[in-house]
C-alpha cells in the first residue's frame, strides 16, 4: 500500500495503482485503456500529479506512487 494525497485528502492506494485507476473510482465510470468511457459519454477531467498534467493517452501507463500529489479535476459547466 502506498499512501498519497488526493485531491489534499490522504489516501492509502495499492502499490499497482494509475492514473486511470484514480479517475475511474473518482468519477465513477469504466475507462477504457485511453481514457474515454466506456459508455461513449464525455469525461469532461484534467489531471495534475505532483502539480504536472498526465496526458489521458498516459493516464494507463502512469503508476501512482509513495507520497504523490494528484489532483483530479473536473470541469462543471455554468459561472
Amino acid at each position: 500500500m502506498s499512501a498519497i494525497t488526493l485531491n489534499g485528502a490522504s489516501r492509502t492506494v495499492a502499490e499497482d495503482t494509475t492514473v486511470i485507476d484514480l479517475v475511474a473510482e473518482t468519477v465513477g465510470r469504466a475507462l477504457g485503456p485511453d481514457g474515454h468511457p466506456v459508455d461513449g459519454g464525455r469525461l469532461g477531467v484534467a489531471v495534475a500529479v505532483d502539480a504536472a498534467i498526465v496526458p489521458r493517452s498516459r493516464w494507463h501507463r502512469t503508476p501512482v506512487v509513495q507520497g504523490q500529489d494528484v489532483e483530479i479535476i473536473t470541469a462543471v459547466q455554468g459561472g
